[in-house]
């Protein structure tokens, strides 16, 4: 046994001697006021899909206040989100500093109605431990997920099987309201939502006037980047789709991503796309404003899909091993396309053919 999983079984231990609580048949939750939700499961994609539980909380219980405990990693995927009051981001790195303890203290000892720990992919240590700690009089939370036993379930009130495998096509935004759904939390819209302001959209126009050519035409954004290889459109495909767009239409072009994706962009820009936009290192809302503005968005299966999948605009999301049943972004506007686990095989030609059907739709829909 590792250093670490003896680590964890040392945590475990301590944890139901210490946090262990007793179980709750009666699923009844009053009117609750005060909601804590605990997302420490650090993926961008994870958090957006949260936001139908947001909604979900919001609708059923709407004079409550929903208090969000996140990572470093994630919590920007919400940033200004109605349905959230107040975020807390939790950063182990700190728990040394005082001022830091302090805060992280008062947020877990206050007088929460509920406590909830959603889940989708992993079962998260950290998020149950803060649970346990947190003063509540009711906690929320997975017993199990696809089977795999949760050590830490001692920690909830009410524990909660789930199980992707019972429906292994729903998607993610449905599914991560099972946690909650046997307590009648539920809304009938599974949509994410990113939120901007005027000052967003300032930016975004900015951006957008600075692009060539200068004369009124699409906008056509694309984001080749992707924190998992394997989740990368080839670059080449890229060019070639971009070469063929440009020469069927005149266009405005532009890029987002950040610096782990300079390498790729530059590849890009000596091959095609000289005179394009970059849209680099911007927030979130930022991010959502300009995709809103665009006439088109062409992405991998990454983080930026989500967030571009909370907008309106007609979108081609690019699939490979991840199951787009369950992760791409559900609406009238959204198209995924996916030819097997190797998402090389997607061939330009499909991508080229969905582009020219959403242009011509886009065409006929202004006559």
């Amino acid at each position: 046994m590792s250093l670490k999983d003896n680590f964890r079984k040392i945590v475990i231990k301590l944890s139901e001697k210490f946090l262990a609580v007793q179980e709750y048949s009666d699923r009844s939750l009053g009117n609750p006021i005060n909601i804590l939700v605990i997302r420490q499961h650090n993926q961008f994609g994870d958090m957006l899909a949260s936001v139908s539980l947001f909604r979900a909380i919001k609708e059923t219980y709407p004079h409550c206040r929903i208090t969000l405990i996140a990572s470093p990693e994630n919590y920007y995927a919400v940033d200004k989100n109605k349905y959230i009051d107040e975020i807390f981001v939790f950063k182990n790195n700190k728990l040394l500093f005082p001022n830091y303890a302090y805060r992280l203290k008062k947020i877990l000892r206050h007088d929460w109605d509920i406590a909830i720990v959603p889940v989708t992919v992993a079962v998260s240590l950290t998020s149950c431990i803060l649970t346990g700690l947190a003063k509540a009089k009711v906690k929320i939370g997975p017993e199990e997920l696809n089977g795999g036993k949760n050590n830490l379930a001692f920690v909830f009130n009410h524990r909660i099987k789930l199980d992707w495998r019972k429906c292994p096509d729903a998607h993610v935004s449905d599914f991560i309201l099972d946690i909650v759904r046997p307590f009648g939390i539920r809304t009938k819209n599974y949509s994410t939502s990113v939120f901007f302001d005027e000052t967003d959209i300032k930016t975004a126009n900015q951006f957008i006037e600075s692009l060539l050519p200068k004369d009124d035409c699409p906008l056509i954004g694309f984001h080749i980047g992707a924190g998992k290889p394997r989740n990368r459109w080839p670059l080449e495909k890229y060019v070639e789709l971009i070469e063929r767009i440009k020469t069927k239409i005149n266009a405005k072009i532009y890029f987002t991503g950040s610096d782990a994706d300079r390498d790729a962009l530059e590849f890009i820009k000596k091959r095609c796309c000289n005179e394009s936009g970059y849209f680099l290192n911007k927030s979130i809302p930022q991010l959502a404003a300009l995709i809103s503005l665009s006439n088109f968005f062409i992405t991998n299966d990454t983080g930026v899909m989500h967030v571009a999948g909370a907008t309106a605009t007609p979108q081609i999301s690019i699939f490979g091993p991840t199951n787009p049943f369950n992760w791409a972004p559900v609406g009238p506007t959204k198209y995924f396309l996916r030819k097997s686990e190797l998402i090389s095989d997607v061939s330009v030609d499909s991508v080229f053919d969905l582009f020219n059907y959403l242009l011509e739709k886009q065409r006929n829909e202004k006559h």
